[in-house]
């Protein structure tokens, strides 16, 4: 019997996101997730919710797993993503300092306690580990357009999720020291539902970035585990040069003249 938790249901956003609009998000943010997570190395990574983006896929770590909080649905076509653990969000099923590498792709604008999920996700993390946060931007024209169609009952994206704002999620991984590397903001399209419109304002991806970058409508946060009062010793590659004292000779030896 599938194994299920109360939480909100996230299962929603992965319905959303085969729609027009929630392609254009899936495609900018396995394109971006790709960029990010091949050139971070280890020997375990984990993806915990939302099978439908392969968040790992470009990750090169020996051992990868998919975590959801209930095995997904079977899709038209037969198929099944691959989840491999099925948990609550809240205690997740990992020895502490376990994991080079977690991504929670809407995770936390889902979970019931965000916090908790967060503090777990350190937990597990290796020293200089690192994790990755994807969520929706509350301060985006689609933020806008969500406020105001829930007035007519039209929601325009997931209605359940409680949206996270980046400088937010920023102050909760600074009290667990988590040091964010960088932030992206993505999908600069305005809110249309129809492909043609989101692929006739495409070139607004560009300008976004570089005119309002804060006005996106996801975005990433990338963070490492900072321990305080460790520091990482590599190996000793340069040798040290012999250090001769001052004002001692060269030689010293004594000529005896016979």
């Amino acid at each position: 019997m599938p194994y299920s938790l109360p939480e909100k249901p996230i299962i929603a956003l992965g319905s959303w996101l085969e729609t027009p609009v929630g392609s254009y998000v899936r495609a900018w943010e396995q394109a971006r997730l790709a960029a990010l997570t091949s050139d971070i190395f280890g020997f375990n990574a984990l993806q915990i919710g939302l099978p439908q983006i392969d968040a790992l896929s470009a990750n090169r770590m020996p051992n990868k797993w998919l975590s959801d909080t209930r095995m997904p649905a079977v899709a038209a076509d037969g198929s099944r993503p691959p989840v491999v653990v099925v948990h609550d969000f809240t205690e997740l099923p990992f020895a502490s300092q376990s994991l080079d590498l977690v991504v929670l792709p809407h995770v936390l604008e889902f979970a019931v306690e965000p916090h908790q999920v967060l503090r777990e996700v350190e937990r597990v993390l290796i020293p200089e580990g690192q994790v990755i946060i994807c969520g929706f931007n509350p301060a985006s024209m689609w933020a806008a357009r969500q406020a105001v169609s829930r007035l007519s009952g039209s929601h325009f994206l997931p209605q359940h999720a409680e949206f996270i704002s980046m400088p937010r999620i920023k102050d909760w991984m600074k009290l667990l020291n988590l040091g964010v590397n960088r932030g992206y903001f993505g999908c600069y399209a305005p809110p249309f539902r129809r492909e043609k419109w989101l692929t006739r304002f495409s070139f607004m991806e560009q300008a976004g970035d570089r005119w309002w970058p804060y006005l996106g409508a996801v975005y990433m946060v990338q963070a490492i585990k900072r321990v305080k009062g460790m520091r990482l010793i590599g190996p000793a590659w340069n040798k040290r040069t012999a250090q001769v004292p001052q004002g001692v000779p060269a030689t010293n030896k004594i000529r005896r003249i016979k």
